[in-house]
């Protein structure tokens, strides 16, 4: 185990299905391959009286059973432009749900993650409650989080009539981090002084440099001051801005532990906690 003043390396396996991900095809249960036990079809094993059933196991009278047929793969039914009812947003859906809820001409003036003006950076988006009596409209929810005022931005469009009809804005209201929000953290943290631990870990883990987020795996979260014992200084505007906490690992290979480390993406900073 690597350990620095600021990161951890820790070899470690994850428990369960996570990570599966960054198994190699053949750790992860690749489909297609089998175990095959004695007696299984396409084996030699042998039935009771000693004569070998003619397609793999013979069964306790000698005669071999046929083999079952090869399974069919049925393709899924190709996804139509709009949906009905209460079904997903289908991807048509989505993508026309989030041009309408940038169109209106106040996002000129927003922010995204990266600083970029003229785009709040987008959250998510989901299907809205149908209006009464009206259950045949398709409407989305999208929200918008900008960078510029910190505040949240919630737009009701309807997509059968292209028209917002609603939006909505908070300020202090913190939803999950979108995996944008999430690769900005880390860029911040590579980019900082802060990083040099992470750097180190990589290297004594791989014996190569780190030179971008694409070596890594990460995930993460909003950070939230209400559950920490101890909240610095430099981060008691967290919640009132945008501030997250990364977990991380070599791709398929060791943890480096960046929990320490709290971005504040709002002032675009990196503080170290504990």
């Amino acid at each position: 185990m690597a350990v620095t003043g600021t990161a951890a390396a820790v070899a470690i396996t994850l428990p369960g299905a996570a990570g599966a991900e960054n198994l190699p095809p053949s750790a992860a249960g690749t489909p297609g391959t089998t175990s095959t036990a004695a007696g299984a079809p396409g084996t030699d094993a042998r039935g009771a009286d000693g004569a070998a059933g003619a397609d793999g196991a013979a069964g306790a009278d000698g005669k071999g059973g046929r083999a079952a047929p090869p399974a069919t793969v049925v393709p899924a039914a190709a996804e139509g432009d709009r949906g009905t009812g209460t079904d997903p947003l289908t991807d048509a859906e989505l993508a026309r749900a989030r041009d309408l809820a940038l169109a209106p001409g106040d996002t000129a003036a927003r922010q995204d993650v990266d600083g970029d003006r003229g785009r709040p950076q987008h959250l998510g988006t989901e299907l809205a409650d149908p209006v009464p009596g009206q259950e045949g409209r398709r409407r989305a929810q999208v929200r918008l989080y900008d960078y510029a005022r910190d505040e949240l931005v919630t737009r009701t469009v309807d997509l059968t009539t292209g028209k917002v009809e609603s939006t909505g804005v908070r300020r202090g209201v913190q939803p999950s981090a979108h995996p944008e929000e999430l690769r900005a953290a880390m860029e911040l943290i590579l980019a900082s002084p802060l990083g040099e631990g992470v750097k180190e870990d990589y290297r004594d883990a791989t014996g190569t440099e780190l030179k971008g987020a694409d070596q890594l795996w990460f995930n993460g979260d909003v950070y939230r001051t209400y559950r920490e014992k101890d909240v610095p200084g430099a981060l008691s505007r967290c919640g009132e801005h945008r501030c997250v906490r990364l977990v991380t690992k070599v791709r398929n290979g060791a943890w480096i532990d960046t929990r320490n480390l709290i971005v504040d993406l709002s002032a675009r900073n990196v503080v170290r906690v504990g």
